[in-house]
């Protein structure tokens, strides 16, 4: 009897001493909001290979839960256990989902944990090939002689380039025809094949498209040129007249309200040491993108710049008057 309970005092202990030792044996899933194969899944699975090392080695996996302009994702993190096991990587869609989801399951701004922000993306306003068009100039002149006739595509509604979309049209003051698609990959295919004019989508995305030269380029959104090789000679929106236009696609990580603090701090300290990751930082200018440096990657900044893009995207949303419910 003595073995027995003496046996069953080690298991308890040794029990007690995985659950401290996060990530311990279980896989942690970072749960992305939209379908496989676009930019932030690229993003995602980027990351999770960046955070393996800083986690001890832990398996991470990506689950891909999209719809609803991105809050089925991000419904199913807010409901999970909150151990650390199950993350949300998000984009903007976390600033604009309390506006264009009117019946959401959730509070954004209460029911997750912010482990910080990870990257910025800039967009890219693309056209088709066969596009009578070869400068920002020219497409202006076009969309005005084409109005109303005139089909903008996009990832789904709240998708990042259903967002832009929305700025842009705003911007030129010209409502076009919105194709929404199930994800990036077929409306980039149709932009190419012609079935769709223009698109706004990010860097992550277009860039190898742009490169190609399979779709046209006519801008980036960005306040300043990018540097990438293939797109440093792009003119800004701003600077080829929309003034005040510039638009980024951000990412940032989350887990479920209650998280233990001790395992925030964990993610927080290992998603850093991702950020510094010459192989992740490689992989994200590959793309466009740009990794954070700043403030935002700790906890309460990443959440206070969540809040400041809510008010800004809100009115945008609204005027706008589509839904994602």
């Amino acid at each position: 009897m003595k073995k027995l309970f003496a046996l069953a005092a080690l298991a308890v202990a040794a029990v007690g001493a995985q659950a401290q030792a996060y990530p311990g044996i279980k896989p942690i899933t970072i749960v992305v909001p939209f379908a496989a194969g676009g930019p932030t899944d690229r993003v995602a699975r980027d990351l999770a290979e960046a955070l393996r090392k800083p986690l001890g080695g832990a398996v991470i996996l990506v689950d891909n839960a999209a719809g609803a302009g991105g809050s089925i994702g991000a419904s199913k993190v807010a409901k999970a256990p909150a151990d650390g096991h199950t993350l949300l990587l998000h984009h903007i869609a976390m600033a604009t989902m309390p506006t264009l989801v009117r019946n959401i399951p959730f509070k954004v701004e209460s029911d997750f944990e912010y482990l910080g922000m990870i990257n910025d993306v800039p967009m890219t306003l693309i056209g088709k090939p066969a596009l009578a068009a070869n400068s920002y100039k020219e497409l202006s002149s076009w969309i005005n002689a084409n109005k109303g006739n005139i089909n903008l595509g996009n990832a789904g509604v709240g998708s990042a380039s259903h967002l832009c979309g929305l700025l842009f049209q705003n911007a030129v003051q010209v409502d076009m025809t919105t194709v929404p698609y199930k994800g990036t990959a077929p409306a980039i295919t149709d932009l190419i094949g012609g079935q769709i004019d223009l698109m706004c989508d990010q860097t992550t995305n277009t860039t190898s498209q742009i490169e190609g030269k399979k779709v046209k380029a006519f801008a980036v959104t960005t306040a300043k040129r990018l540097a990438t090789a293939a797109l440093k000679d792009l003119p800004t929106l701003q600077e080829s007249g929309l003034k005040g236009f510039e638009v980024t696609i951000w990412h940032g990580l989350y887990a479920p309200k209650g998280t233990p603090a001790d395992v925030q701090a964990k993610v927080n300290a290992a998603l850093k040491a991702a950020l510094k990751d010459p192989e992740f930082i490689k992989k994200q200018e590959g793309l466009g993108a740009v990794v954070v440096t700043d403030k935002r990657m700790e906890p309460a900044e990443h959440k206070k710049f969540v809040a400041a893009e809510i008010a800004k995207w809100s009115p945008i949303i609204k005027a706008a008057g589509v839904y994602a419910d």
